[in-house]
């Protein structure tokens, strides 16, 4: 059988940053032009929450991100000297002594030494919602660092809200869920954290981490402070130990503006008016006492902050080929709660909707999303992504390139890792492995190939401007692991400045 194979390399999508200065980098271009928000105030004002110890160690470290930091790993092209605050940002990072909130030392011992890890898991986590929760007033700070011991940062936990015949079928399913994950060939560590990224997991209620724990609390509050959580780690480790002082002021600085309210860069390249919808399916533990898939779509647009919104929750026994799937209505009823969403914020329609999934489309999904969007919207693309085990090998010592695009007869393959010209670099430990992409019905597979390239570059939680998967689906993914901490009558926020 003759097989048609092309292979191209997609150019790497640029960003803008500060006054429209395109670049594909965020850290060589905001050296130089600043970040995209040029209306960020001047401060920055940041919370401390967290054992005494801890509070102090951030105080003194933290003005770090107003200064010059030398960058000390070896790939100068990658890890680039980190120019300050106001030279990145247009604004200094500040913590005002109000809002330092240390936690009372005592209760915090009571409660670490407690002999029950439950009991431990509560009483930590009330104990740090009540100090997190006291900087939600009129006057409060842009955002909060919450400093956790590495006790409460390890805490994990079997979930106690499962009767013995959940965890049961939940353990099942994981079972299911790791073979399939082993049919991948010859799977890495890597590739098999991959896979888990790309659909639900079991584990996911089967166990409670303290970190997801907070996060979901924090967020269920009237009017809440995004918060990022912070490990002793982080501003105790030598200079010369991992990554340096100068790669630590990237990231953090990066992550507290885009929670403080601002954006650090923004595509350059995708098209406008243009509504990007990922969609995901979670285990979810109802009141009524049985175990469910909740859905999840959440929303990325030039136009818009990304946002996410809570579907219907599915029967357990709602799947095909190990998937759960929507029905026809809960479909619709999806798309169109995203579609007034994004109405209400931007004061029109969409001119056209994309539809990003990590399992082929079962019939009803078709004809749910396709006859909700194209009622109201005048184009629909219905895209499929995955975990595959094909891999494309390079003559010579170099791996495939990110956005390599590889379309064997009907197949597509997209590199969304892989070496880095402006790196000089393969940020891997293996060989890269792509996705495989395609769609529910027609459409240009390169022009949707561009755009997932496109939308991986929208993670403000690092510096670097790439990521594996787009924000579409690792919105919706994050958004999923912290439900498994909510009610069922509780709505996720939707704010993605929350999740990160």
């Amino acid at each position: 059988m003759n097989l048609d194979i092309k292979i191209e390399c997609l150019r790497e999508p640029n960003l803008l940053f500060g006054g429209d200065e395109p670049g594909v980098e965020p850290r060589r271009v905001m050296a130089k032009a600043g970040a995209a928000d040029s209306a960020a105030p001047k401060e920055i004002c940041i919370g401390l929450v967290g054992p005494s110890a801890e509070v102090q160690l951030a105080r003194r470290w933290l003005p770090r991100l107003n200064n010059v930091a030398i960058a000390r790993e070896k790939n100068a092209r990658r890890y680039r000297d980190w120019p300050g605050a106001q030279k990145a940002f247009g604004a200094s990072f500040t913590v005002e002594e109000r809002f330092v909130r240390p936690l009372d030392q005592e209760r915090l011992m009571l409660a670490l030494n407690r002999s029950s890890d439950s009991d431990k898991f509560d009483e930590l986590l009330d104990l740090f919602d009540a100090k997190i929760q006291g900087l939600f007033g009129d006057v409060r700070p842009d955002c909060i660092i919450v400093c956790l011991p590495d006790e409460a940062a390890d805490l994990r936990i079997s979930n106690p809200r499962l009767s013995v015949g959940e965890r049961e079928a939940l353990e099942r399913l994981q079972r299911e869920e790791e073979q399939d994950q082993l049919s991948l060939f010859q799977p890495t560590p890597e590739e098999l954290k991959a896979a888990e990224e790309l659909r639900t997991q079991a584990e996911d209620l089967l166990f409670r981490t303290f970190y997801r724990a907070l996060k979901a609390r924090i967020m269920t509050h009237q009017n809440p402070v995004p918060v990022q959580v912070m490990r002793r780690d982080t501003f105790v480790r030598p200079d010369g130990e991992g990554q340096s002082h100068a790669t630590r002021a990237w990231n953090l600085a990066t992550s507290l503006y885009y929670k403080a309210g601002h954006e650090p860069w923004r595509p350059a390249e995708l098209p406008n008016n243009t509504c990007f919808i990922g969609i995901s399916f979670h285990h979810l533990k109802r009141r009524e006492g049985d175990v469910v898939y909740a859905s999840v779509a959440q929303a990325f647009s030039n136009e818009i902050e990304p946002f996410a919104l809570k579907g219907s929750t599915l029967p357990h026994d709602q799947r095909r080929d190990r998937q759960p799937y929507l029905d026809e209505t809960q479909s619709k009823n999806l798309i169109n709660d995203v579609l007034d969403k994004y109405e209400s914020l931007t004061g029109v329609l969409p001119s056209r909707v994309v539809v990003h999934k990590t399992s082929i489309y079962q019939p009803e999904e078709e004809v749910g999303f396709r006859g909700a969007a194209e009622a109201r919207v005048p184009v629909c693309d219905l895209v499929w992504m995955r975990s595959t085990s094909f891999r494309l090998i390079r003559k010579g010592t170099q791996e495939p390139w990110r956005g390599t695009l590889c379309t064997i007869g009907d197949e597509s393959y997209l590199f969304t890792s892989g070496y880095l010209p402006w790196w000089d670099e393969y940020p891997g430990p293996h060989i890269p492995a792509p996705l495989e992409i395609g769609s529910c019905g027609q459409t240009d597979m390169r022009q949707r190939a561009r755009e997932i390239l496109a939308l991986t570059k929208m993670n403000w939680n690092s510096s670097e401007g790439i990521g594996r998967h787009p924000i579409t689906i690792s919105f919706a993914r994050k958004v999923g692991l912290l439900m498994t901490e909510l009610s069922d009558n509780q709505k996720p926020n939707p704010s993605y400045r929350f999740y990160m």
